[in-house]
């Protein structure tokens, strides 16, 4: 179960690493420092004052991730939260040094 999980969770980082539609992508934004990923395994506004094109790929992005971790969560007989806090460990592995993640205390800090 935890193979399925992790093959799907690879897929989801991979697919969207680049947001079809919109100019600068999710990774673009990542480096920028007006992205980043949270806690709960969506991604975040880093800087308050994003222009729009970002703040409406953050909620593209986060409703792709919604829609993949129900699906997985109901393959794995899982919650959503489970699925959404082994994307998160994910994420931090596959976060390069200088973007954000999202502390727990819920402070936005640099790997």
């Amino acid at each position: 179960m935890k193979h399925t999980i992790s093959k799907a969770l690879l897929l989801l980082c991979c697919t969207l690493m680049i947001s079809a539609g919109f100019a600068l992508t999710l990774q673009e934004a990542k480096t920028e420092g007006l992205v980043g990923e949270l806690r709960n395994g969506f991604v975040g506004l880093v800087v308050a004052s994003a222009p729009a094109e970002v703040v409406a790929m953050v909620t593209d992005v986060n409703q792709q991730r919604r829609e993949l971790y129900q699906q997985i969560a109901r393959q794995n007989g899982i919650s959503v939260e489970q699925v959404a806090a082994l994307a998160f460990e994910k994420a931090v592995e596959a976060t390069p040094s200088g973007q954000y993640l999202q502390d727990a205390s819920g402070a936005w800090v640099r790997k």
